[in-house]
């Protein structure tokens, strides 16, 4: 599973998010929101919350728009322990 965080720039690449560190994050805070990049897969995110899922976490995720053109969106993913 290969995911990528959203942009921070307009023109410049997303970063690669490490599970590892998702997973830290998570075991720090109680309630943790991800920002995901467009050029994930709808796939691989529902993948992501399978395996959160599976540790008995609750996983919501959205589409969050953010311009008019069809392709100004990230995904929003809000984790809780």
């Amino acid at each position: 599973m290969d995911l990528k965080f959203a942009r921070t720039e307009v023109d410049s690449k997303p970063k690669k998010a490490d599970l590892a560190k998702i997973e830290a994050s998570i075991e720090k805070e109680d309630s943790v929101i991800f920002y995901f990049d467009r050029e994930n897969s709808h796939k691989d995110l529902l993948e992501l919350q399978d395996y959160f899922e599976a540790k008995g976490k609750s996983f919501y995720m959205s589409e969050v728009k953010f311009g008019l053109s069809d392709n100004e969106y990230m995904y929003q993913v809000h984790i809780i322990n």
